[in-house]
């Protein structure tokens, strides 16, 4: 009788692929534990240096410089690079912001210490948390894209929040713990999560995603005038339960500071019966984010692969 190490191998395998999990996980939530026992600032900027210096010898640094290329002709080489330097200084900042949520978030919702807003996007707010009517709401990966959701969580917004969980569980569970109770109801993306969050507006609650990322079965749209693929849910949730789509961003500013806006109400394209055209409106929000990239490009998510 021959005898087969396949089925030994795959044990061995799963086992050590649940330890390495298991210990990425405990190391990112020490990681997170001690740089929220630090100063933000001073850890925020260290970050930001580190990246600044690292990111150009990463692959990603090619992407980024591919995309920017084709999405700004008119800029030389030199305003790309300085672009993406701005770009790793963002994304360092963000890994180490992700342990001071709440401390950035800290203090009077309309007078934050490290938030600014125009008393234009405070009366926007407030129409939107007390109008008693549910609405959808977008963000991009722009400035720190967590901050969004945890300012309209502090100020009393009732929100779900629909969210890509990382593919390592341990590492997911550890930013996760960080997140709880920070922003509002968190919904993981599933094939469940549309019926979720359908749910959640029909019951009168508003609903935010980002919306800025490549998605394989998604619809078309342009952006920087080159086509990608967009992901339809905000746009076939607005059809379905006929309510507004607002956008909303924060903007990194000198001295570690942000600023917070939400944007006026987003119309929905529609077709010859009226209904909302979901390309159409996709295409509406995509034109938005655009804008926004266009204001602060050295601080959006250029090294990811947006178009393919």
């Amino acid at each position: 009788m021959r005898m087969t190490w396949q089925p030994y191998r795959r044990l061995m395998f799963d086992r050590l692929k649940r330890a390495a999990n298991a210990v990425a996980g405990w190391s990112v939530a020490l990681l997170l534990g001690g740089v929220r026992r630090c100063d933000r600032v001073a850890v925020s900027n260290i970050a930001g240096a580190f990246m600044r210096t690292v990111g150009p010898w990463l692959i990603e640094h090619r992407t980024g410089r591919d995309n920017l290329r084709a999405a700004f002709p008119e800029k030389s080489e030199a305003e790309i690079e300085a672009i993406l330097r701005g770009v790793w200084d963002n994304l360092g900042r963000v890994a180490a912001e992700i342990a001071h949520l709440d401390h950035i978030c800290s203090g009077d919702p309309y007078k934050r210490r490290f938030i600014d807003y125009t008393p234009e996007a405070i009366a926007r707010f407030l129409r939107l948390k007390n109008d008693g009517k549910p609405a959808l709401v977008f963000a991009a990966h722009l400035a720190n894209w967590e901050l969004p959701a945890v300012i309209a969580a502090s100020d009393g917004l009732d929100s779900v929040i629909l969210y890509r969980r990382p593919n390592l569980g341990a590492i997911a569970d550890a930013v996760i713990a960080l997140r709880k109770g920070l922003m509002g109801e968190l919904v993981p993306s599933s094939m469940g999560a549309p019926v979720a969050l359908a749910r959640a507006l029909e019951q009168g609650r508003h609903v935010a995603m980002l919306v800025d990322q490549h998605y394989t079965r998604g619809v078309d749209v342009t952006f920087f005038g080159r086509t990608c693929k967009a992901n339809p849910l905000i746009a076939m949730l607005a059809r379905e339960v006929e309510c507004p789509i607002y956008g909303t961003r924060v903007i990194r500013l000198p001295g570690n500071r942000f600023r917070g806006e939400i944007s006026d109400e987003v119309k929905p394209v529609r077709d010859a019966d009226g209904r909302i055209d979901v390309r159409g409106t996709m295409q509406a929000i995509t034109d938005v984010v655009e804008g926004w990239v266009r204001e602060h490009p050295e601080q959006w998510l250029w090294v990811h692969r947006r178009w393919r």
